[in-house]
């Protein structure tokens, strides 16, 4: 173990810090490996840690406490008008951001997949520091680099040097990371049945994308398709995402832009099943994502689903909409199971909300105020004096673009164009709507499922809802993980931005399930605002003898933050010190961690 002078250039200047490194032996070879950053040093306190790396030799860790009082002669006075305080960072969101990523064992994953090389900082650590900076506030890698290094202790609590975190290294990270992408859903299955007693039984999936800024020349993945964000103008990628019933994201999946969601069923639940089995699994799906080929598909190999079914299906189920027998689900919701002859394989869950039926009736009604009013207008347009609308091709093409727009209230209107003494008029009527179908069937909807014996039509409708998790997950991506739109142009790169996007959700998702155990809501977002009113800060104290001493320390929380803390059952550290050499895993058990080890339920 040794002293060494770094030297790096800085806005153009020189400045100079010395690092502590120790020699180890790797299959490749002797390598040289960083124990921990000292700063700038004079010559008596070089002094003093050679004298401290001596004494360190021959430790089973090999690790020094930076933060700790180093070992020195009688105490000396300060000079207390003179006292300051330096470097205040937030510390709160980023200690809990690492604690998450360790009580999930991702270093160790990540350690394990990732091969050592002549890397000076662990592909494990930067790639921890990405994601864990992105739980705490959506940013650009150059962001990261240039701003949130220096105003988060992140960098302290992993234990690397701040002047070591540039943009380049944050790329080169998210280059390692893809080949490990396959084996961390077989991870996250392991550690999610250890941490919460997952079982699997039910699998949700669906899709979203997200758009790019620019034209992406090197991406081919990059198209043009329908947009989920209505951004049609810009290129995008599709993205399916697979959660537990609880939410917990599973696995994740990029497809190409133009890529339609039905096609995507089968490759997905192949790979899935794969790693999970397919024995007692119940696919939940929308309806935009299957179809009939789908469905037989899933039939034919023995799978179990749950799917949303186009409404044109409601119509073969008329005498079940008429019959009173309902079983309620939720205070506006009932339910009741039928059978179809021409499906005689699936059964069907016919359902009728309350509230549905207004929203519908509310929005016929809308779409009827629309019709009308841009009626008015094209009657105003043939009728002025001026620059009056003649064309009737013309005509005829707004009235086709407005009937399109509002197509749920178009059938409710007779339109007629007639030209007389040499000028347009434009007749409508509208119709009254006294259609005992249409009535019957507001505010209803259908489900299908197949191989789900045993389960009423209740548990079924409980079931499909739970799709409403992967919505939610997809509202977190987009806009707490600012996973739109994407900057990055080549493909391996946009590849690597939502995997991190992925990982710091399933951070999220796993801080949420610890805020559940404990009565704390969900609101993960506001409790990592909260956190981040605990600051970390360097205490500078002047001495008699001209020297200064060094103390980074934790703020005091105040009386609302430490509340929070103790229901959180989080023991925050008094002092910051290295918690681990960056470049050996963690040793210590969970439970002493100080971090989240009654958090969640082990």
């Amino acid at each position: 173990m040794f002293l060494r002078k770094n030297r790096r250039i800085k806005n153009s200047k020189p400045h100079f810090y010395w690092s502590l490194v120790e020699t180890i032996r790797t299959p490749k070879g002797p390598r040289q490996r960083v124990v921990g950053y000292l700063g700038d040093l004079n010559e008596e306190k070089e002094d003093l840690y050679r004298g401290l790396v001596k004494r360190l030799e021959g430790r089973p860790d090999g690790q020094l406490s930076l933060y700790q009082p180093i070992p020195s002669g009688p105490a000396v006075s300060v000079f207390p008008e003179k006292v300051r305080v330096e470097k205040v960072r937030d510390f709160g969101d980023a200690w809990v951001g690492i604690g998450l990523w360790r009580l999930l064992e991702l270093d160790q994953f990540f350690s394990q997949k990732i091969e050592v090389g002549k890397e000076e900082i662990p592909w494990e650590t930067m790639i921890s520091f990405l994601t864990v900076s992105r739980l705490c506030e959506s940013m650009s890698k150059l962001s990261i680099a240039e701003r949130f290094v220096d105003q988060s202790a992140l960098a302290d609590i992993l234990g690397i040097d701040p002047l070591k975190v540039n943009k380049d290294r944050l790329y080169r990270a998210m280059d390692q990371m893809l080949p490990c992408k396959r084996a961390l859903g077989e991870h996250l299955k392991k550690r999610y049945g250890e941490l919460f007693h997952l079982d699997y039984e039910l699998f949700l999936y669906d899709m979203t994308s997200t758009y790019f800024e620019g034209q992406c020349p090197s991406n081919p993945q990059a198209r043009r398709g329908y947009s989920r964000d209505q951004r049609s103008d810009c290129k995008q990628v599709t993205l399916a995402l697979v959660v537990t019933k609880e939410g917990m994201p599973l696995f994740f999946e990029i497809f190409d832009g133009n890529r339609r969601d039905v096609t995507t069923v089968e490759e997905i639940v192949d790979y899935v099943e794969s790693l999970y089995g397919k024995t007692d699994r119940v696919w939940v799906m929308d309806r935009g994502m299957v179809s009939e080929k789908n469905l037989e598909w899933l039939r034919a190999r023995g799978t179990a689903y749950i799917v949303g079914t186009p409404k044109g299906m409601l119509k073969q189920f008329e005498k079940h909409l008429l019959d009173q027998e309902w079983e309620q689900v939720h205070p506006d919701v009932d339910v009741k199971l039928a059978e179809s002859s021409e499906h005689q394989k699936e059964i069907f869950i016919v359902c009728r909300s309350a509230s549905r039926r207004e929203k519908e009736k509310a929005m016929a009604d809308l779409f009827t105020q629309r019709i009308e009013k841009g009626l008015q207008k094209l009657d105003e347009a043939l009728s002025r004096k001026k620059r009056a609308l003649k064309d009737r091709d013309k005509l005829q093409r707004k009235i086709g673009a407005l009937l399109k727009t509002n197509s749920r209230a178009a059938r409710l209107f007779e339109i007629t164009v007639t030209e007389k003494e040499g000028r347009l008029h434009l007749v409508w009527n509208k119709r009254k709507q006294n259609d005992e179908w249409s009535e019957l069937a507001a505010g209803c909807y259908l489900l299908r499922s197949h191989l789900t014996e045993g389960m009423t039509a209740s548990d079924l409708w409980k079931a499909y809802m739970n799709l409403t998790e992967v919505e939610n997950a997809f509202r977190i991506s987009k806009q707490d993980l600012g996973i739109r739109p994407v900057w990055h142009h080549w493909q391996e790169r946009v590849q690597a931005h939502i995997f991190i996007c992925f990982l710091s959700l399933v951070l999220q998702r796993t801080l949420e399930q610890g805020l559940v155990a404990r009565g704390l809501g969900r609101s993960t977002r506001k409790v990592l605002e909260e956190l981040r009113g605990l600051k970390s800060m360097d205490v500078v104290l002047p001495t008699t003898e001209g020297e200064e001493l060094k103390m980074k320390i934790v703020s005091e929380p105040d009386p609302a933050l430490k509340i929070l803390l103790d229901h959180l059952n989080l023991k925050y550290p008094k002092r910051l010190r290295s918690p681990l050499n960056v470049v050996e895993k963690l040793k210590t058990p969970l439970k002493e961690n100080q971090l989240l080890s009654t958090l969640l339920p082990l």
